[in-house]
């Protein structure tokens, strides 16, 4: 009878640990939108949904086009990968805390936490009306805070990149009005406004005279 008592007290044990585990396991899983760049190309070649997994250090990256990628950590340097190739991929920042960027040998992968993207959309409800890559080597949306708010929105952009990392990007604001900001080797302006640009992490924060406030991130500028 007490061997039956412990027997039953170590598989109710089991099974706690077990229900424990497998929360921890699948707690680690969130759907994203994967941006595929190809080497050294400033294009995106396709977006799709994928999820991302992350667990003690190990991250599985599953894409909605039947690729999944393994990244095991290398070495003692954070952001350092080998895939399940062996071939070493590297973890970027770029997006501030909209997602996460994988440099793999022959692709880039833009992680986003936000698939409102991949949402269906006729050409009227177009994500980034009235921008789209028929024009323009991205769109995207920014965060942008109008004149006298206190909580940013989500305003269209569409981008126009160039060589050295720099890029034209037209906006249009809450209230329809678009103008275009130029990141240039030597300087960031604007057309028909004055602005204050600074740096913070991996994103640029452009205070306009007349209140306006905008973010943008430094991977929307280089791209892939």
């Amino acid at each position: 009878m007490i061997e039956w008592c412990h027997m039953k007290r170590w598989m109710s044990l089991m099974v706690v640990a077990t229900a424990a585990w497998m929360t921890t396991a699948t707690a680690d899983w969130t759907d994203a939108r994967c941006d595929i760049y190809p080497s050294g190309s400033d294009h995106v070649s396709k977006m799709i949904p994928c999820t991302f997994g992350q667990r003690q250090g190990y991250i599985t990256i599953t894409r909605d086009d039947g690729v999944s990628h393994d990244l095991s950590p290398e070495g003692d340097s954070p952001g350092n990968y080998l895939d399940e190739d062996g071939h070493n991929v590297y973890r970027q920042s770029g997006l501030g805390d909209q997602g996460q960027i994988f440099r793999f040998p022959n692709e880039s992968i833009y992680v986003y936490w936000d698939t409102s993207a991949l949402e269906p959309q006729d050409a009227e409800d177009n994500w980034t009306a009235p921008f789209t890559t028929a024009e323009y080597d991205a769109t995207t949306r920014l965060r942008c805070r109008a004149a006298g708010d206190s909580e940013y929105g989500s305003c269209p952009a569409g981008i126009l990149r160039m060589e050295g990392g720099q890029a034209s990007i037209v906006v249009q604001n809450q209230l329809g009005e678009q103008f275009t900001i130029n990141f240039m080797k030597d300087y960031v302006n604007a057309t028909n406004r004055e602005a204050k640009a600074r740096m913070e992490g991996d994103t640029w924060i452009l205070d306009f005279t007349n209140g306006e406030v905008w973010e943008i991130p430094l991977a929307a500028i280089e791209g892939g």
